[in-house]
């Protein structure tokens, strides 16, 4: 008998290459994503703008850092002797508007120089509620914790999604024609919405994701969201405030990500890797003997034989610590 419907998504039809540059940008889910392509040495660069959840504040941010435009000057905000700016996430602030100022260009430089290399960009897109800011009139991504009656929340229109998310991907094929891009809705759930708004706005998203890909053979999906409500039907799949999915659907989501996006060699060095990864994580229980010198000497080894196609240097680095503090208290055999 079986209680759960497994969904496998299709293989796309441009993959996922191990040598390939990687830029993410959108809400909490794009970071988790993210960190779990860097954990398998994927060169990936993660929310350099910090989280943003709406898909109209990543527009901005994208054309912005594409066309060397710089930040609103309306837009910067003191709170409690700390700087922030409503188009950028809270971890971005400084101690003045000026150091602020500079950081934020900095961050706009950098991701405008990814965007013309890389080969793929990821867009998670978390709701379509956006907060305007009532005085200047701009959509903002934060209201970094200022009174709410600076701000009126609403649901921003499917046309208006749309049209503000082909501008900016026309944008993106005039400056990168070998880029690719891939939409997921985040499957975390925005319940202070109200969960019908909340089905209200996923829907929406997931409409303008259908029809991007539809007019714009560089734009994929991958069904993080469907896999979520469907797949792992479950809360036992959440986190214990039952919004957020737990480290058990990250992994799941990320092994049928991997099943739709990598290609074969990718694959491969995934499945590789992940039991390198749990040599790594081993530690002796008996202390230096030559049991777990000689299982560290196997370890070195084929790191060695990676460190051409990854870059492995931390975790050789590590090894060869251990090793060698192994040498240094080796036990004496009874």
């Amino acid at each position: 008998m079986q209680f759960t419907t497994e969904f496998t998504p299709e293989k796309l039809p441009q993959p996922l290459r191990q040598t390939d540059e990687i830029l993410t940008i959108g809400s909490c889910f794009a970071d988790v994503m993210g960190r779990h392509l860097a954990d398998h040495k994927l060169n990936v660069s993660i929310n350099p703008f910090g989280t943003i959840f709406n898909p109209v504040s990543m527009a901005k941010l994208l054309l912005m850092a594409l066309n060397g435009n710089q930040p609103d000057e309306s837009l910067y905000v003191e709170r409690d002797g700390i700087w922030f700016h409503y188009d950028f996430h809270s971890s971005l602030w400084a101690d003045s508007r000026d150091a602020l100022a500079g950081k934020l260009q900095d961050t706009l430089c950098a991701v405008g120089e990814t965007l013309r290399r890389a080969d793929w960009l990821f867009l998670t897109f978390g709701t379509a509620m956006v907060y305007r800011h009532i005085e200047t009139g701009q959509v903002v991504a934060n209201c970094h914790k200022m009174p709410g009656s600076l701000f009126e929340k609403y649901l921003y229109s499917l046309d208006h999604v749309r049209d503000t998310q082909t501008k900016v991907l026309k944008a993106l094929r005039r400056a990168n024609p070998k880029l690719n891009v891939l939409l997921t809705v985040s499957p975390v759930r925005h319940t202070r919405d109200t969960l019908p708004m909340n089905q209200v706005s996923k829907s929406l998203l997931r409409v303008v994701c259908h029809e991007l890909t539809v007019w714009h053979d560089f734009v994929h999906y991958f069904p993080s969201y469907e896999i979520m409500v469907d797949d792992l039907r479950d809360y036992r799949f959440y986190e214990s405030d039952l919004i957020h999915p737990n480290a058990l659907a990250h992994e799941y989501i990320f092994q049928k990500f991997g099943e739709s996006l990598f290609d074969d060699e990718l694959r491969a060095f995934v499945a590789e890797w992940a039991g390198i990864r749990k040599s790594l994580a081993h530690r002796s229980l008996y202390g230096p003997t030559d049991a777990h010198r000689r299982f560290l000497t196997h370890l070195l080894a084929k790191l060695e034989t990676l460190r051409t196609r990854v870059d492995v240097s931390v975790e050789i680095a590590s090894v060869r610590e251990q090793l060698e503090a192994t040498v240094a208290n080796r036990q004496p055999a009874n």
